[in-house]
């Protein structure tokens, strides 16, 4: 039904900083909870954000305190701001609904964190 599409990805250096952005096509998703999602080389995926309808956002350990998930209800806009980034973030960043759905995820956008 919905496939989404991120961006903003790319190779940066310790401590820097990404904007990553997040869309879709096929149907509305702003009245859903979304979430951010990563997976690293040789892991499983793993959540990084998510947000709530409301606005409610939780982090994991991993990235609490640098990372911020926020929507843009203009645009159905979901956006992951990373902050002092490390090499350990380094992995294929995707957004999908806060409940996600196996059919939804996209191809999502590299990270790569590098010194």
């Amino acid at each position: 039904q919905v496939q989404f599409v991120e961006s903003g990805g790319g190779l940066v250096q310790p401590g820097g900083s990404l904007r990553l952005s997040c869309g879709a096509s096929g149907s509305i998703f702003s009245i859903y909870g979304m979430g951010w999602y990563r997976q690293a080389p040789g892991k499983q995926r793993e959540s990084v954000a998510t947000i709530t309808v409301g606005g409610s956002t939780n982090y994991a350990d991993s990235v609490k305190g640098r990372f911020t998930i926020s929507r843009n209800s203009a645009n159905n806009w979901v956006y992951l701001q990373m902050n002092s980034l490390k090499p350990e973030d380094t992995a294929v960043y995707y957004c999908n609904y806060r409940l996600y759905r196996d059919d939804s995820w996209g191809q999502g956008t590299q990270v790569t964190v590098s010194s």
